[in-house]
């Protein structure tokens, strides 16, 4: 890996690289995605049948869409049982720490005759996206199914690109079915996101989308915003590992390539005091790469933003870690817990040696759908306030509303707005004659 100073050249260079790999820099695909959107707008399920068939190579229709019980018991019967129960256990632990993000509806009275609150709703319908294809991500069925259901949603509806025999990869099926997904729709891509968003014969429009893909699906997200709510628009996956001459050197490079093998897109950054750790952690990280499955991937992600930048003072590598607002940060110090009160910008932290960023991908319990591309400074992991609303409560009794009708009448005056004065006036126009 590259080994650079830090300073305000290499760190606003390193800035305007990682920006390239936004999502909002892919403008030549937005023309073919809008086709796609509004053809399954127009056509509904017949477009989604045609694109399945085009891009997955997988006869779909009305009759076999909507995946069966019978599937999922293939795939039960496909999947290790072993591996079932891990993810049992994942979820269990998934669903514990969501539990503790749940809101509930709240009121406040007062003697006068005032009443004010908050009524705390889930959404009604949600859909979930999931990438099919090569990669399989049973974790991602499970984070983004989990919190909807603690939130409590009626109806958690999942969209999954089929193979060529017009089944779903059956571990992907085990986890829907385990995290409680009450539908199962056999379609990928930006058609996917589409039938979603606008509702097809077969397919129910949601109230919101969530859930990682490639470029199509991204751009599709960002087109159906405001017809839908979305969770955001997902980037590759990026790693700050922030660490002083404590850090074991073989560990923070095994962490570094854990998101370097995702694709070529990817980001693996060290931010580091210490000079000596630097040069070990690069020679590690030649070795591993030698020896592991996807090192092609991985060589090119670390050439183009895989990242070493030796610092001269803690405060100068924090400084760096907050601008750079990464998906994953490890803290690896001598006090991390201090450093970790210190970071104000990040998706998730783990602190020390023992908190590998791979934990929070598959057990911990947080969410590991995570802001990317530097939106950790204004974006939070998906969680159950994602699934759920909030209406305001208001009621006023007469008594109440006349201690303060003069002022209100006076405000909206004051913008011109006599209608709205004239609304509380009329209340109050017998007492003043």
């Amino acid at each position: 890996m590259r080994i650079e100073k830090l300073d305000e050249s290499t760190r606003q260079n390193l800035l305007d690289d990682l920006l390239k790999r936004s999502p909002n820099n892919y403008g030549q695909y937005e023309a073919s995605v809008h086709v796609i959107l509004d053809e399954v707008k127009e056509k509904g399920d017949e477009a989604v049948f045609t694109y399945t068939k085009k891009f997955d190579g997988a006869d779909v229709n009305a009759g076999n869409i909507l995946v069966t019980e019978e599937e999922v018991k293939e795939a039960y019967d496909a999947v290790d049982d072993s591996l079932i129960e891990i993810i049992r256990k994942s979820l269990k632990n998934i669903e514990s720490y969501h539990a503790k993000q749940m809101q509930y509806s709240w009121f406040d009275s007062k003697p006068d005759g005032t009443l004010l609150g908050q009524k705390v709703t889930a959404l009604a319908r949600v859909g979930v996206y999931v990438p099919g294809g090569k990669a399989v991500y049973p974790s991602s069925v499970l984070m983004n199914i989990m919190p909807a259901k603690v939130a409590g949603v009626d109806e958690i509806v999942m969209a999954t690109p089929p193979g060529k025999d017009g089944k779903v990869n059956p571990t992907t099926l085990v986890a829907a079915k385990e995290a409680g997904a009450t539908a199962v729709y056999k379609v990928g891509g930006a058609q996917a996101i589409a039938a979603l968003a606008y509702g097809t014969e077969s397919i129910p429009k949601v109230d919101k989308i969530v859930g990682p893909g490639n470029i199509y699906v991204a751009l599709a997200k960002k087109a159906v915003y405001g017809h839908v709510s979305i969770d955001s628009i997902a980037g590759p996956s990026e790693i700050l590992v922030l660490a002083d001459e404590t850090a074991n050197p073989r560990y923070v490079a095994a962490d570094l390539l854990s998101q370097a093998e995702h694709d070529e897109l990817a980001s693996a950054i060290l931010v580091t005091t210490s000079e000596e750790l630097a040069r070990k952690v690069s020679a590690q990280v030649d070795a591993f790469v030698k020896e592991l499955s996807r090192g092609e991937i991985i060589q090119k992600s670390l050439d183009n933003y895989g990242h070493i930048l030796v610092a001269d003072t803690l405060e100068d590598a924090i400084a760096a870690a907050n601008e750079i607002a990464s998906e994953h940060l490890e803290i690896v110090t001598k006090d991390p817990y201090q450093v970790m009160m210190k970071i104000r910008n990040a998706g998730a932290i783990f602190i020390g040696e023992y908190s590998s960023e791979p934990l929070g991908d598959y057990f911990a319990g947080p969410n590991h759908v995570l802001p990317t591309n530097g939106t950790a400074k204004f974006f939070s992991p998906l969680s159950v306030d994602d699934f759920l609303k909030k209406s305001s409560i208001i009621a006023y009794s007469k008594e109440a509303l006349e201690a303060v009708h003069l002022d209100i009448e006076k405000f909206a005056e004051a913008e011109q707005l006599t209608a709205h004065a004239n609304s509380i006036k009329v209340r109050f126009e017998k007492e003043e004659q």
